[in-house]
């Protein structure tokens, strides 16, 4: 039986992986961790431990004690906050990802898994239908840690036979948790607010193209690159992953058919220039030929669902 363990887990990506491994491996056998408290259907549904993924001691201490075979380390700051906080961010999130390797390394939780993200990419990559190999210059404290994330990633399997997987992410929308400080998270905002207010402004610009995706189809992916046979694996960095490709504008025009009063104010700042040097489109050919990722949600259902579930949500607070 798998033990596994999430970092991360009162987070945008932790906050929903760990209600759908424990649905898949039942609940005592997926352990949240975080610095904060989690939200209650976590904390309340299995295990879950205060745990610093910095303090290397007690998170070896803790994978031993409690028989981890598989660890999803989701601990991070963001491209945004990064760039407010960069030395800090880069030692927070290198030394987040260099303790679970040495911990994978040491301990039978040999398979890893690690976010990277489309920020490993620079002004000078091709924006559109970005290959999985390709120039690759970042320009943000968040890229450059992926990017280096990836590499160590890679070394750590060839060298300790530590089983690493990572999935590049795009965007990720989702109605149940507040944005995490990323420069794709416009695309959250803007539904709460035209729920809310039906007005939004917008902090990028109006033809912006970014890729995004569903988190619903980030987590079914996520777990099944996990699950996948090791030997039909062709790369040990990171897949690339596109989710669907869309502008803020185009994001509005189609909450307006379910909302025709929302209006949208423009008003670009620091991230606009973080976001032009990220991709528009991103091939991901190699990930679907090696472990099968797929995507159920393109913009029309995904703003269907997005607007229903967040007035669920804010009527149930009122």
């Amino acid at each position: 039986m798998e033990r596994i363990l999430v970092i991360g887990c009162s987070g945008q990506i932790g906050s929903e992986l760990v209600l759908e491994l424990r649905g898949i491996y039942g609940n005592h056998n997926v352990f949240a961790t975080d610095i904060k408290t989690p939200p209650l259907e976590i904390s309340e549904s299995g295990p879950f431990q205060i745990l610093d993924v910095l303090d290397y001691k007690n998170l070896l201490h803790f994978v031993v004690r409690n028989k981890i075979t598989q660890v999803y380390n989701l601990a991070a700051v963001l491209s945004s906050n990064a760039e407010k906080i960069p030395l800090q961010a880069w030692d927070i999130n290198m030394r987040a990802l260099m303790n679970t390797l040495q911990v994978a390394r040491k301990s039978e939780a040999k398979k890893l898994f690690w976010p990277s993200s489309i920020a490993v990419f620079g002004p000078s990559t091709p924006r559109h239908n970005t290959p999985q190999l390709t120039i690759m210059e970042p320009n943000t404290v968040y890229g450059i840690s992926k990017l280096a994330g990836e590499r160590w990633g890679e070394y750590f399997f060839t060298k300790y036979g530590v089983d690493f997987r990572s999935v590049r992410y795009p965007g990720l929308i989702s109605y149940k948790t507040e944005p995490g400080g990323g420069t794709t998270d416009y695309a959250v905002e803007i539904f709460f607010d035209a729920v809310k207010n039906n007005y939004y402004e917008c902090f990028l610009s109006e033809n912006t193209t970014l890729p995004m995706m569903f988190m619903d189809d980030a987590i079914k992916n996520t777990i099944r690159l996990m699950e996948a046979d090791p030997e039909k694996l062709s790369l040990r960095s990171s897949y690339n992953m596109a989710g669907i490709s869309f502008t803020p504008k185009e994001l509005a025009t189609e909450i307006k058919k379910h909302k025709p009063d929302f209006s949208v104010v423009y008003k670009p700042d620091f991230r606009q220039k973080i976001a032009d040097g990220w991709p528009a489109s991103i091939d991901d050919s190699i990930a679907r030929k090696d472990w099968g990722l797929i995507d159920d949600y393109d913009v029309k259902n995904m703003v269907d669902h997005m607007l229903k579930k967040i007035d669920e949500k804010l009527n149930t607070k009122q």
